[in-house]
């Protein structure tokens, strides 16, 4: 059987039977009205009964012949009934043809007539790994994806994989669009293959369990969603906590990052699918962590993404939990916010072994041309990175699940781990901060470089005149300040990022009016730490310092010219970025990688 959604401006949609399909503005629909949202219904079909369920996901309503649907509302569209996909506008009709006792989908086939001998058979069957070329045909006219994508992640270090029974797809078994057996061929293998995964992955979910006593705590009897700030979690029935592992083929954790945009979700190779199913069989919690900043900046919905996951873990049919952190902060990849959650509180209070646990994931740093036929650099190493603060074992996708070997990649540059709190705060030593006569001291570096808390930990508490733009509003209202509290007697500290000479000279010129020496105390700190300062703060319950964006930090660094005695100064003080912290706590958080 077929299900097409039509309009009568000629747009056409295929359904599969039971797989969620998000509709509304765009080329498919043939909609271009502003009012009609790109998610503007969430539709799925049910070839059994002839009908489509109609999910509203838009702010606009749609129509249900003259029935309004408001957001989040749902009805049952007909073989004889209108869809109105936005405020009584551009009807749709369906249309079911063939028989309801058939095949669902011609792409997307039901799984349920497998011999269980059989599949016995296929797992025990030794297969060769894919080569990495097999990926990479000559002239690809097709992209073999399943409709749901989960990306992941690369690493050196190397972990106790599952033996190479469980590639449930062979070399020998692949044929990509050019081979031999020609495109139709190939297309009906792929399909054929593609259903046995499903149906041994459905066969392994229901057969084998483990009772709960030795897994872990009881399993979740329903789904559900919870929000712990912006954090939000996704728990499917069927997850059960894991114990930490006590033998060799014990509990332990398989963690993946999701990277994609909900919107375009896709599973990004059938091996996934059944290697988490025997993950799970062999005592496997299985855990999804993505970032989704689009949700704090208005341009994801949660219904919407939270449609998404619902949707692809129904096509993966398996019990997986779903950390998103939807804004900056704590819970932010790399920063391991969503995972001590996890250990604490979201793992029924059953330690996690981290020796035996590992992750996969696709933002870990790769560079251009990084393996044949991938043209672009990995967007981040975010995932590399969260794998590294916890001390988890890591691996892309491709490594693990097509057993590739490792590709080269990137980490930042500056290592927060690094940073000595007992390194020496300026250069040349011998040097002194402050002075008994009056001056002018002017620094320079980047935002977030520490200079207000080097200046009113060091130089305001010897009574100097604290001069800084972000109170002040102006550099002119600055320099009228310093004016001022030369003429007061008192010496005066300049707290501004002053990148250039032209932005130095305003004090130069003011304290060589006035007949005072002028020094320049410049903060060494790079443009990467200053960026990771920046973070920190903004992950301070405490922080009183206002988030500074790259385009203020990237402005400083075109604008740069390192000062010199040649300007003016009568000396010039180097200095470092030097942390302290308030407790153990502030430490660690700082010495966690907080961006890929």
């Amino acid at each position: 059987m077929q299900c097409m959604l039509l309009s009568t401006a000629g747009a056409s949609l295929p359904l599969a039977d039971g797989r969620a399909v998000i509709f509304g503005r765009g080329p498919e629909s043939r909609v271009s009205d502003k009012k009609c949202s790109r998610h503007q219904v969430k539709l799925v079909a049910n070839y059994e009964d002839r009908t489509v369920l109609v999910t509203q996901l838009g702010a606009n309503p749609s129509f249900l012949g003259d029935r309004a649907l408001g957001r989040g509302q749902s009805g049952r569209l007909t073989e004889g009934s209108t869809l109105y996909l936005v405020n009584q506008k551009y009807p749709f009709t369906v249309q079911f043809s063939g028989d309801s006792n058939g095949a669902s989908s011609p792409t997307l086939p039901k799984a349920n007539e497998i011999d269980p001998k059989e599949t016995k058979k296929e797992e025990q069957r030794e297969k060769p790994k894919r080569s990495i070329q097999d990926f990479f045909p000559a002239s690809p006219k097709k992209v073999w994806l399943v409709d749901t994508y989960l990306r992941t992640l690369p690493n050196t270090s190397s972990v106790k994989r599952p033996s190479s029974q469980d590639n449930e797809l062979s070399a020998k078994r692949f044929c990509p669009p050019g081979s031999s057996g020609g495109e139709a061929d190939a297309e009906s293998v792929i399909e054929e293959k593609l259903k046995r995964l499903q149906e041994f992955a459905e066969s392994a979910s229901k057969c084998e369990s483990v009772p709960s006593a030795a897994m872990g705590s009881a399993p979740c009897t329903k789904n559900c969603w919870e929000q712990r700030g912006s954090l939000m979690i996704f728990t499917a029935a069927g997850v059960v906590a894991r114990e930490k592992v006590r033998t060799k083929a014990g509990l332990g954790l398989i963690l993946m990052g999701a990277s994609s945009p909900p919107n375009q979700a896709k599973i990004l190779y059938p091996e996934i699918q059944p290697k988490l199913a025997s993950l799970l069989k062999k005592g496997f919690k299985v855990v999804f962590f993505t970032n989704q900043m689009g949700i704090s900046r208005g341009k994801l919905r949660p219904e919407v993404f939270k449609s998404k996951v619902e949707d692809v873990l129904a096509t993966l049919k398996l019990p997986i939990q779903v950390f998103a952190a939807t804004a900056s902060g704590i819970y932010r990849k790399p920063v391991i916010g969503m995972w001590e959650h996890l250990c604490q509180k979201a793992n029924d209070s059953i330690t996690v072994d981290k020796l035996q646990s590992f992750y996969v994931g696709d933002a870990a740093g790769r560079p251009v041309n990084w393996a044949p036929g991938k043209k672009k650099k990995d967007f981040s190493c975010s995932d590399r990175l969260f794998a590294l603060n916890i001390g988890l074992q890591f691996h892309t996708p491709e490594e693990f699940f097509l057993g590739w070997k490792p590709a080269p990649f990137v980490l930042p540059t500056f290592n927060p781990r690094t940073c000595d709190p007992n390194a020496r705060l300026y250069d040349p030593p011998d040097a002194s901060l402050t002075c008994s006569q009056q001056e002018v001291v002017v620094a320079v570096g980047y935002p977030a470089s520490g200079k207000s808390t080097f200046f009113h930990k060091h130089i305001v508490p010897k009574g100097y005149v604290y001069v800084n733009r972000d109170t002040l509003g102006s550099w002119q209202n600055c320099v009228s300040a310093c004016e001022r509290g030369l003429k007061e007697g008192r010496s005066v500290a300049v707290d501004n990022t002053n990148p250039d000479p032209e932005s130095r000279k305003r004090y130069l010129d003011v304290s060589q009016k006035m007949g005072v020496p002028c020094r320049c105390f410049l903060f060494t700190t790079s443009l990467e730490q200053a960026k990771h300062n920046n973070r920190f703060r903004e992950m301070m319950p405490a922080n009183k310092h206002a988030t500074v964006n790259d385009m203020i930090f990237h402005s400083y660094k075109n604008k740069f010219i390192e000062p010199s005695l040649s300007e003016g100064f009568s000396e010039i003080l180097k200095i470092r970025f030097v942390p302290s912290f308030p407790d153990t706590q502030s430490e660690a958080l700082y010495k966690q990688f907080s961006e890929g």
